[in-house]
């Protein structure tokens, strides 16, 4: 029994979800969200190109004019986009790897932004 196409989360969806769980991680700002909408894309793009792999039997190579075969255009996009988005997930540090790196200075409770900063000069 072939089972029915699933649909892509839309682009809006995932910067949706992209903002949601930055802000989940404590590391949200306004500011990114041109980056978000880049990355938000890119997902949405290679999440569309799988399923249409998918549906074309994960066709890898292409026969050439040649009589040869070589790697096909779908799967060569899918791995750019992968490279792009784990380029883009590291810049907004949604992957672990780039999460060892970040340190999330919070404030402590009852602390002012004066005291903060005394703190931080010690």
């Amino acid at each position: 029994m072939a089972r029915a196409p699933t649909k892509p989360p839309t682009k809006d969806k995932i910067k949706r979800s992209t903002i949601s769980d930055m802000k989940v991680l404590e590391i949200y700002k306004p500011q990114f969200n041109r980056i978000i909408e880049i990355y938000a894309e890119l997902v949405f793009q290679y999440n569309t190109l799988s399923a249409e792999f998918e549906e074309n039997g994960y066709q890898y190579e292409v026969n050439t004019d040649q009589g040869g075969a070589k790697k096909s255009p779908i799967l060569a996009s899918l791995e750019t986009l992968r490279k792009d988005i784990l380029a883009y997930s590291d810049r907004l540090c949604l992957n672990p790897k780039s999460m060892d790196a970040l340190t999330i200075k919070k404030k402590k409770p009852g602390e002012s932004k004066l005291q903060a900063l005394m703190n931080k000069r010690k």
